[in-house]
């Protein structure tokens, strides 16, 4: 029988459990700080943080954003121990539904060009690849 998973907005006393599973799914990378990613995020008061857990362990995430015209994802993360149960897709129907209650017209992903897997998984999902590049531009240095 599959437990029941329910999404809950993220509390601080899970910090660490989320740090640990960006990292164990690769998401983190040298020049941003999670931790750091995480304050910034609580300081939002629009979209959110939010966390599946198995009793105690946090085993999923997404990152929401939205700045009154597009919705953004990301960090949507699920423990490897935990893919292919439905939790990626459980993540995504809350984040459009979260997004539609506040009449955001749409959802833009961002997915490193190199990883296929979740490429996938999204295109499953009905997202594509939109004609239009995502430029960057650091305004503070984590390190």
């Amino acid at each position: 029988m599959t437990p029941e998973y329910a999404v809950e907005r993220f509390v601080v006393a899970h910090t660490d459990a989320l740090v640990l599973l960006w990292h164990e799914c690769g998401l983190t990378k040298p020049w941003n700080d999670p931790h750091i990613d995480i304050e910034r995020k609580l300081k939002d008061p629009v979209g959110g943080l939010f966390v599946v857990r198995d009793k105690e362990s946090v085993v999923a995430s997404v990152m929401l954003g939205y700045d009154g015209h597009r919705g953004s994802v990301y960090y949507l993360a699920v423990h490897p121990a935990y893919q292919g149960r439905g939790l990626g897709r459980l993540l995504m129907a809350y984040c459009e539904a979260f997004l539609l209650a506040l009449e955001c017209p749409k959802i833009n992903l961002y997915v490193r060009d190199s990883n296929l897997k979740v490429l996938e998984f999204y295109d499953h999902l009905g997202y594509a690849i939109d004609p239009s590049m995502v430029l960057g531009k650091r305004l503070i240095a984590d390190h």
